[in-house]
């Protein structure tokens, strides 16, 4: 069974990136038709799809954030990146990794996500 774990700073500060890390342990992020995909829930909203890497490397992002989101991977440690730059307090979310196959609507993985806070 797949698991995702995400990591990184739980507290950024205002105008700086903000950088997460999922790790993947019980398949590998090129598995065939398999999408990662980084989802947030800000407080008291519902959740929002940022952005997705594919099993090829491709990339695909949330209009709203495509001009500050930045999706990559190492496929050497099973992992795959979010950065998002100049963040601000309404950045502040539980973020979370997932991954689903193409051709389904609901994702079959998730990491148990992370709270990130932007404060100064």
């Amino acid at each position: 069974q797949v698991q995702l774990q995400e990591s990184g700073p739980g507290l950024v500060k205002p105008s700086q990136t903000l950088s997460l890390t999922c790790t993947v342990s019980g398949g590998s992020i090129t598995t065939n038709y398999y999408y990662w995909s980084w989802i947030r829930q800000p407080p008291g909203k519902g959740l929002e799809w940022m952005g997705a890497i594919a099993y090829s490397g491709s990339t695909y992002y949330s209009p709203s954030l495509k001009s500050r989101t930045s999706i990559s991977r190492d496929t050497s440690k099973n992992q795959f990146t979010l950065q998002l730059s100049s963040v601000t307090p309404e950045d502040t979310a539980v973020y979370y990794c997932a991954g689903r196959y193409y051709y389904t609507i609901a994702f079959g993985s998730w990491g148990q996500g992370t709270q990130v806070t932007v404060s100064s």
